[in-house]
């Protein structure tokens, strides 16, 4: 990185389609972990940082109260460049979000397709914006910390490893920055150009958002030409890190329709995705009357693959074929490292039955559009409770996750089980699901406390040559 540019972080394959996420004010590229791993099995991503935030320079911004949206998003088609990405999906978390609403009204030819997440055409009255800047100017970001939790989280979820983590980036925000995006904020409003953005666009709200309400969400879902629109039920402003379940399948399911078909800017329930809560032309539906399956069952957002084996397909097909296909699911299913091991133990003696669950589970049966893979997993998972087969399980509560389900739908599964599984297996199953979700936030934990090393290393190396403005700047985020 250099010091006219963010901190960034790139993962996902070199040569796939690339995507960037913009973070929210007061948190830092970690904002967007847990949907990395889904994420980055399609697409290229790069995770950018905030001036002051995480390890950007708060240089980046003027300090003068001049900042606008416009010169962050200037910062990200600067990364976009350096990366040699004429064009690239973009998704944000409010302030993220509003710099890609101005990248889809003022820069429409470089994006491929746009996620707005808990955020807002116009964030309230700009002076109250103004007095944020000068009491953080002042005080330092710890002015804000009492007041997050409320805000940016539901049900005590601060308190948890990762909601805690995620305060101590706010805590190490410097204030120069923080204070320059509220500049940015207060000068912010977008609301007469929503109706000339022409990219596939999905809108994501906390129903639970005291910063950015649903109603917010509704206006730009309104406003954009063919945008869908989902609500989160159980979510406040951090959507995303407290349901990350239905926002990873809602953005699978938008990146894969935006690359699949070209965008038809019209109010035509033809164009819209299939998990969109219709705001236009549905009498039958009052307007804030939002579905309460935040993924429906309709949809399958990470089936990409080919169907090859459909009821109605008298296609002959090629053992090879259904190997490829069925790899391919297995892959999206289980993720790459659980099938890279089991590949790599494969010996002579299990080659055979490799090849066998490859072209017959995964090729024939998971390949098929008879069911979608959420309803897939809710059978798979009940078969395993059934038979006791607690390894199994632990490996398809991970997939059923992948797959669209959240936690609380995996617990409905598990309890409906225990009336016709029986009570110990349907214990011994929520036990395994427990250890499962552990492991997940454990790992997250882990991911966030790599990085932030990772970040104090290269925020080191920069001062020794910064400025001793720079430097004093630095002191004061460490304090």
């Amino acid at each position: 990185m250099t010091n006219n540019q963010p901190h960034h972080d790139l993962s996902g394959p070199p040569t796939a389609p690339p995507l960037i996420l913009g973070p929210s004010i007061g948190t830092s590229l970690a904002v967007w972990e847990p949907q990395l791993p889904a994420l980055t099995r399609t697409h290229r991503v790069l995770r950018w940082d905030l001036p002051g935030h995480g390890g950007s320079p708060a240089a980046l911004l003027p300090s003068d109260g001049s900042a606008t949206i416009g010169d962050l998003a200037a910062l990200v088609l600067r990364l976009a460049d350096e990366q040699g990405w004429e064009r690239f999906a973009y998704a944000g978390v409010s302030i993220g979000g509003a710099v890609g609403l101005h990248l889809a009204a003022h820069h429409p030819e470089r994006l491929t397709s746009l996620a707005v997440v808990c955020s807002s055409a116009r964030f309230g009255d700009p002076a109250a914006w103004r007095e944020r800047a000068a009491l953080v100017r002042a005080e330092g970001t710890e002015a804000m910390v009492a007041s997050r939790p409320g805000t940016w989280f539901s049900h005590g979820f601060a308190h948890t490893p990762v909601g805690a983590a995620l305060i101590e980036d706010l805590r190490a925000t410097d204030r120069a920055g923080y204070a320059a995006c509220c500049d940015a904020l207060a000068a912010y409003d977008i609301t007469a150009d929503l109706e000339r953005i022409a990219v596939p666009t999905l809108v994501v709200a906390g129903r639970d958002d005291p910063a950015t309400p649903p109603a917010h969400a509704r206006r730009i879902a309104d406003a954009v030409p063919g945008a869908s629109l989902l609500e989160v039920a159980g979510a406040a402003h951090l959507a995303g890190v407290e349901r990350p379940e239905p926002v990873t399948a809602a953005l699978l399911a938008h990146l894969t329709d935006s690359t699949a078909q070209p965008h038809q800017p019209h109010d035509d329930a033809t164009t819209r995705p299939q998990n969109d809560t219709p705001h236009k032309d549905a009498p039958s539906r009052p307007q804030n009357d939002a579905p309460h399956d935040e993924v429906p069952h309709t949809h399958t957002p990470h089936d990409t693959t080919p169907h090859t084996d459909t009821p109605h397909d008298t296609t002959p097909h090629t053992d090879p074929s259904r190997h490829a296909a069925g790899m391919a699911v297995r892959r999206d299913v289980l993720g790459n490292a659980h099938v890279d091991r089991a590949v790599a133990r494969t010996t002579p003696f299990t080659a055979r039955f490799q090849d066998f669950i490859t072209r017959y589970a995964w090729g024939e049966i998971w390949t098929g559009d008879g069911l979608d893979r959420r309803t897939r997993s809710c059978i798979t998972l009940t078969a395993l409770i059934a038979h006791g087969h607690d390894a199994e399980l632990a490996m398809h509560i991970r997939a059923a996750l992948t797959n669209g389900l959240t936690r609380e739908e995996i617990g409905e599964v598990l309890l409906q089980s225990a009336i016709y599984c029986g009570v110990p297996a349907a214990n011994s199953a929520f036990a395994t699901a427990q250890r499962v979700f552990d492991e997940i936030d454990a790992e997250h934990v882990t991911t966030r406390a790599t990085t932030r090393a990772s970040t104090t290393t290269a925020t080191t190396t920069t001062t020794t040559t910064s400025t001793k403005v720079d430097t004093a700047s630095r002191s004061d985020t460490e304090k």
